[in-house]
């Protein structure tokens, strides 16, 4: 494991080649699965096994992400031991869409997802028999862990969030952004519809992005969804947004029933979520008399939304972090 993790602090200087290289050899093992989630949609996943392995990570991505923007996750976690899987979310990725534009970030009700995530717990987490089970989270799959874990806290023996989305960073003030959605909410033809500022997917040049300062890895996930239009997600609909806000909101008021031990990494230059509700979390769960990894967010001073796709030295850092969390918790 010590190669592996050395590896993370060097990567970047050749990254073409690891990614064509290794990264290629090990993204052709994977095996693409699916299951049928709510409202008999197809929702497909990935996974990466090994005999040898007795441990599992299931990793929970973020909003327009697909699973195949995470090989380099995943080869990262499978050397340090770990089987890996990787879920699409219903509306993105290679899972079905909800809306004719495919394109608009779209859900019914924010449970959807943690029905989906929970019939992927027990069809391939469970079933495998794993002797330690453990959750990496991104963003808005951090906000779907916490409601799952909210309904079962024995499920994984450890469980680690990065950047999770507990609020949003929205462009209006709060009070006049939550009328505009109650608003539109009321409106069928504008509830599903762009939520302001946003529409189609496009590409942004890395100088203007708010995600990761790794233009390695920026330009990398960018052909991914340039060279796969089948992936390709935009804004969300302002009907997703008020989801997103009512799915925080619940986060905090279950915090009692959220006893796993937990990991909670903010990065300080987020600009997509509300940091301040990480450390409203953080606190009521201290309140709640199980306190989060060291109380407090484990702050990755520098880094931007996408800590795990982020220059080496932040990325190895929040890597350290989790796989150090995991062993404490067998």
């Amino acid at each position: 494991m010590q190669k592996i993790k050395q590896s993370w602090l060097r990567r970047e200087k050749a990254f073409a080649s690891f990614a064509t290289g290794p990264l290629l050899d090990f993204w052709h093992r994977r095996e693409e699965c699916e299951f049928t989630g709510v409202g008999n949609l197809t929702l497909r996943y990935v996974r990466f096994t090994s005999p040898q392995h007795h441990r599992v990570i299931l990793i929970v991505p973020g909003r327009i992400e697909s699973y195949i923007k995470y090989p380099e996750l995943a080869y990262d976690l499978f050397h340090c031991g770990f089987d890996v899987v990787i879920i699409d979310h219903r509306g993105q990725g290679r899972s079905d869409r909800l809306l004719e534009d495919s394109h608009r970030g779209h859900v019914v009700d924010f449970n959807d997802y943690v029905d989906d995530l929970e019939t992927l717990y027990l069809k391939e987490i469970v079933s495998g028999h794993y002797q330690q089970r453990y959750a990496l989270a991104h963003s808005m799959g951090g906000a779907i862990l916490a409601l799952f874990l909210a309904r079962q806290p024995r499920a994984f023996h450890a469980v680690a969030l990065a950047a999770p989305m507990f609020g949003i960073t929205l462009p209006l003030p709060p009070f006049l952004a939550h009328r505009i959605l109650d608003w539109a909410e009321k409106m069928p033809a504008l509830r599903d519809g762009y939520a302001l500022g946003t529409g189609r997917w496009r590409a942004h040049p890395f100088g203007i992005n708010q995600l990761t300062h790794s233009r390695e890895r920026y330009q990398r996930n960018l052909r991914f969804y340039a060279d796969d239009p089948a992936i390709r997600v935009g804004g969300p609909t302002y009907h997703w947004v008020r989801e997103g806000v009512q799915a925080g909101r619940s986060i905090i008021s279950q915090v009692n029933n959220i006893t796993t031990p937990m990991l909670l990494m903010q990065a300080s230059e987020d600009r997509v979520v509300d940091n301040r509700s990480q450390d409203l979390f953080c606190e009521a769960m201290a309140a709640a008399g199980h306190p989060c990894e060291g109380v407090t967010p484990y702050v990755i001073e520098g880094a931007r939304h996408e800590i795990l796709f982020e220059t080496d030295a932040m990325r190895a850092q929040a890597l350290n972090a989790v796989v150090d969390f995991f062993a404490r918790h067998v």
